[in-house]
């Protein structure tokens, strides 16, 4: 009888240790359907950030912009499989990425990623194999992005910083928690590689009633990083003094939802205010800002704002197709800015690119503004020299959705029906690159290979 009872015993302890772990399992279910109907909180989204640990910088305390030559980092895009849950984020539509949800015109080159960077994709290459792309919140591949700055001599990077990832209103602030790890990637490659870097807040896609969500963001990133005053980030870019914050699309006249006034208060915070100012300001603003002109308002308040800052960056992208040396135009109005900016006290900041194209994006042209091997970049860094200036910002770094990207592309990009991709017209992949390094060291005044 005692080993029956026996018996018995050890039965339902197995039965119960079964019930239990399918307890367990649904309890796991559950918790898993829960985040993901839940989604990410804000306070979850701003979790992730802090202070740097104490590291060793290459190049301690950056300062100043003259004889430098400094990048725009998207760092946007997301992978199927990297973790973040956002499919492939900036590659294609939606999550989704083939042949009709497709926004890039350029393939990156793969060829230096490690296994463990690459994400596989639907497409493939003439020769069959299938063709992979990275993530920008794998901190091992953004390392990798700042090394090759490093190696061809580009001096940093502003990295964008999107308000509406995390000045709006969402279910689940999944975006925000991705952006907030590339900018913890980009500050210790940054620390690693002896570059600088510096936050760019692009403001497009913003109404008036999401500044003061904008406001909070930037007080959670000085609150839990010490953004720009952390004395263990030796890499965060200066300017006078003063850590280096940059602010894009201030007086454009293409029907934003935010106003001037909105763009000086803010502006403002990041300078004036006790607690959470204290910064220098970089503007983004429209090629014809001088003027009141083409892509500009015409209100003169936005001289006012122009004014509050210490660097002026007009945005040339797709403002014209080729250098005219031979009536002087575009050399002159590099000199008219930055008389201009002198005259009133700030510095100024030309921006160069190598061509562009948003095919697959909007359904434009393909390779709208074409780089032509080259020679309309380089034309670029000359007029910049013979304007007498000695720096430039260099757009973009990974920008292979419009097709201005400077780092390593592919000249074996996807085939198949119903996409085209362009390629690097048979050049090196770091041939725009290469060109980055002696276009700094044109502006230098130094001798060129």
């Amino acid at each position: 009888m005692e080993w029956a009872g026996l018996m018995i015993d050890q039965a339902r302890l197995r039965a119960y240790s079964a019930s239990m772990k399918l307890f367990v399992s649904c309890l796991l279910l559950m918790g898993a359907l829960m985040v993901s109907l839940l989604g990410v909180s804000l306070e979850e989204a701003y979790s992730n950030l802090n202070t740097a640990t104490k590291m060793k910088s290459v190049r301690p305390n950056p300062s100043g912009l003259r004889g430098r030559v400094m990048t725009g980092y998207q760092g946007w895009f997301r992978a199927e499989g990297d973790g973040a849950g956002m499919g492939f984020h900036h590659y294609g539509k939606g999550k989704k990425f083939g042949p009709k949800h497709l926004t890039i015109d350029l393939w990156p080159d793969m060829s230096e990623y490690d296994d463990d960077e690459k994400f596989k994709t639907v497409f493939r290459h003439k020769d069959g194999k299938i063709a992979e792309v990275f993530s920008s919140v794998k901190a091992k591949t953004v390392n990798r992005h700042f090394q090759w700055m490093k190696n061809y001599g580009v001096d940093g990077a502003f990295v964008q910083r999107f308000g509406v990832v995390a000045a709006k209103n969402y279910h689940s602030y999944d975006h925000l928690k991705a952006d907030n790890q590339k900018l913890l990637n980009c500050r210790e490659a940054a620390n690693a590689n002896g570059r600088s870097y510096a936050l760019m807040y692009d403001l497009s896609g913003l109404k008036s009633d999401d500044f003061e969500r904008l406001n909070r963001d930037w007080k959670n990133l000085r609150r839990r990083m010490k953004l720009g005053t952390d004395p263990n980030d030796q890499a965060y870019l200066k300017y006078e003094g003063k850590p280096l914050v940059a602010v894009w699309g201030v007086g454009f006249k293409d029907d934003r939802g935010y106003s001037l006034e909105d763009t000086e208060k803010f502006i403002r915070l990041l300078k004036n205010n006790p607690e959470w100012g204290g910064m220098s300001v970089m503007l983004g603003v429209p090629f014809g800002f001088r003027e009141l002109g083409r892509d500009s308002t015409s209100d003169e308040h936005l001289h006012k704002i122009i004014k509050l800052a210490d660097i002026v960056s007009p945005w040339s992208v797709g403002r014209y197709n080729h250098v005219d040396f031979q009536s002087g135009k575009h050399v002159v109005n590099l000199v008219e800015d930055r008389r201009w900016c002198e005259n009133n006290g700030l510095e100024y900041l030309p921006v160069i690119y190598p061509g562009f194209s948003w095919h697959n994006m909007n359904g434009d042209k393909l390779d709208a503004i074409p780089r032509r091997g080259g020679s309309f970049y380089w034309d670029q860094f000359v007029g910049v020299r013979a304007a007498g200036i000695e720096t430039a910002y260099l757009a973009m770094f990974d920008e292979i959705d419009e097709a201005t990207a400077i780092f390593k592309v592919s000249n074996d990009p996807p085939v198949g029906e119903g996409f085209q991709f362009l390629n690097n017209e048979g050049l090196p992949p770091d041939h725009y690159l290469k060109l980055s390094g002696q276009g700094r060291k044109l502006l230098r005044g130094e001798v060129l290979k």
